[in-house]
């Protein structure tokens, strides 16, 4: 039986799929038109249908099985071949697939389903003649449906044929007259010919047609700027805007030809007074104006010039939050960030369940380490929007930080319950906490199940690795788990002092003591002066005191205790000089 694979999409990539594909040369019939006699024929059915039902419930390791079935009944029945080149494609077994489905074919060469079928197929395993020939069939078979030509025309562009694709579409042109979609190709042919004008021409057709659309004079500018032909391209331009000057594409063209006629001035004006104007829509405003502020940042000039442009576009536009979250983000830049608090502040109220006033709330917050702040804003965003697992996160964080340990293991239980999932490795961080905290808690079983948990979510969890192999050596059980996981860390970042020292605490605890001394003297070097931790220097002492070296570690205990260390084992060994 095939391997099982949930394949979400399968009721929909039967026979009412619709793939680009190419046809073969058809094969000579190995096997003869299979005549079922009435028990054969009801056995075929049977099978055949119970597959469909099986199919349509998601029990495909059944339905294969079924289909299979059927095919030795019938190894000459179109709809089972099919059906069998489905499952075999989704299976990734291309090339099985692609005998079924050229099969189907032989047998139903009219079928305009099972062509499309293998034409995608064959499309997707670069078989250009193939699709060539899929097409043309099927353009022969089925003259009315313009978009096999189209497929046609793509198919010999793909093989290099340009000069018979524009044929194709030239042909399809006379049923369809001059569009847009059709002119384009045919540019961009003639363009891959190196047969410039003869592209040009086809926009201009489309141009003479639509002498008072302004979108095609400005493509026509655009594809004319594209080929450095900047002033034909201007000229273009000039025709849209005697049209229509607050045409917002002619906008934003005119301010790349700026740009590529290096005049920064200019393409600031041309959007500055496309911004400020009263008839403009605001959305293309909005667009417009981010267009706008990416300049001034490339062109690295003072973001505090858009201020007076924000103030007037508040007072044409009073009730649009999106102003007041692209201003805030100005102000950031600007470092103002009390007045970017008050906008994103603005926007969350206009717009509670849209998480990204909130985050940009804590974007402020975080850094300054506000923990009320951070708080409030996150308790706020749940009320609105209790899937969002970030909330809950940074909520849990704070009552840690502020050691109501309690609440912050009922925050980070709720997230787990409520909030969507939308990573396992965040999921993993998650049960990460919830293991910290029930371990700080006293409930260590709870703990470790939490962080086997999270490991299964991401085995490369770096800080669950660690603190999950120090607290078992803690609590001196499974030590070679513990040195296992630890490893990982280490090896993952060698410098880092924290994983260090646990490397170096779980070789202690398993009486590995010279090796211990060499990592935990390397947490130590690698540790900053400032943020020298009394607990890695105290492990230091201990490692000392194990290999003889008693005045050494007498000298490490007492800095431990100077650095804050404080318990009364501590105090002990620095009152006896032993461990």
């Amino acid at each position: 039986m095939i391997k099982k694979i949930l394949f979400t999409f399968f009721l929909f990539v039967s026979i009412s799929a619709i793939w680009p594909v190419k046809m073969v040369v058809r094969q000579e019939k190995q096997e003869q038109d299979i005549q079922l006699n009435e028990a054969a024929r009801r056995k075929f059915d049977y099978y055949f249908y119970g597959a469909l039902n099986a199919k349509a419930l998601g029990n495909y390791d059944q339905a294969i099985d079924l289909f299979q079935h059927c095919h030795a009944l019938d190894s000459t029945n179109a709809n089972v071949l099919v059906e069998l080149g489905t499952f075999y494609n989704l299976l990734q077994e291309k090339n099985k697939a692609l005998e079924f489905f050229r099969r189907s074919v032989t047998y139903d060469p009219d079928n305009y389903y099972y062509n499309m079928m293998l034409a995608g197929l064959s499309k997707e395993l670069d078989l250009k003649q193939e699709v060539i020939d899929i097409y043309s069939h099927l353009s022969q078979l089925y003259p009315g449906k313009l978009d096999v030509r189209f497929e046609l025309a793509n198919a010999y562009a793909e093989a290099g044929e340009f000069q018979e694709a524009i044929d194709t579409l030239d042909e399809l042109e006379k049923n369809t007259g001059t569009n847009e979609m059709i002119a384009l190709n045919k540019f961009r042919l003639y363009s891959m010919m190196d047969e410039k004008e003869q592209a040009f021409n086809e926009i201009k057709q489309i141009i003479e047609k639509n002498p008072s659309e302004p979108r095609y004079l400005v493509l026509m500018g655009d594809l004319y700027l594209e080929d450095n032909r900047n002033e034909e391209a201007l000229s273009y331009y000039e025709k849209a805007k005697v049209i229509d000057p607050d045409y917002p594409a002619l906008i934003l063209s005119m301010v790349n030809y700026h740009e590529r006629t290096n005049d920064k001035q200019a393409a600031q004006a041309e959007l500055q007074k496309a911004v400020t104007s009263s008839s403009m829509d605001v959305e293309v405003k909005l667009q417009l104006l981010t267009r706008y502020l990416g300049i001034l940042q490339q062109s690295r000039q003072d973001m505090k010039q858009v201020n007076t442009l924000f103030e007037t576009l508040f007072e044409q536009h009073p009730n649009n939050s999106q102003l007041n979250m692209i201003y805030g983000n100005v102000l950031l830049l600007q470092e103002e960030k009390e007045g970017a608090a008050k906008q994103f502040e603005i926007y969350t109220e206009a717009n509670p369940e849209d998480p990204a006033g909130y985050e940009q709330l804590l974007r402020i917050a975080l850094p300054d380490q506000d923990l009320e702040k951070i708080k409030e804003v996150t308790t706020e965003a749940l009320k609105h929007l209790p899937q969002e697992a970030q909330f809950y996160f940074y909520l849990g964080a704070v009552h840690y930080q502020q050691e109501n340990h309690r609440e912050a293991l009922e925050v980070f239980e709720d997230g787990l319950a409520k909030a969507t999932m939308r990573n396992p490795m965040v999921e993993s961080d998650f049960h990460g906490q919830i293991g910290d905290l029930n371990y700080f808690l006293g409930n260590k079983e709870k703990a470790f199940e939490s962080y086997e948990k999270a490991l299964q979510l991401n085995p490369q969890n770096l800080p669950v690795l660690n603190n999950y192999s120090y607290y078992l050596s803690l609590e001196k059980k499974d030590l070679d788990k513990a040195e296992q996981m630890s490893g990982i860390t280490v090896k993952a970042e060698p410098a880092n002092p924290t994983y260090l020292d646990t490397y170096g605490w779980v070789l202690y605890e398993q009486g590995s003591y010279i090796l211990a001394k060499i990592y935990i003297e390397r947490a130590i070097e690698n540790s900053k002066e400032d943020d020298l931790s009394a607990e890695v220097v105290e492990h230091y002492g201990d490692v000392l005191s194990r290999t003889g070296e008693k005045e050494k570690a007498l000298e490490q205990w007492k800095k431990a205790k100077e650095l804050g260390g404080d318990s009364p084992a501590l105090d002990k060994k620095i009152k006896t000089g032993e461990l």
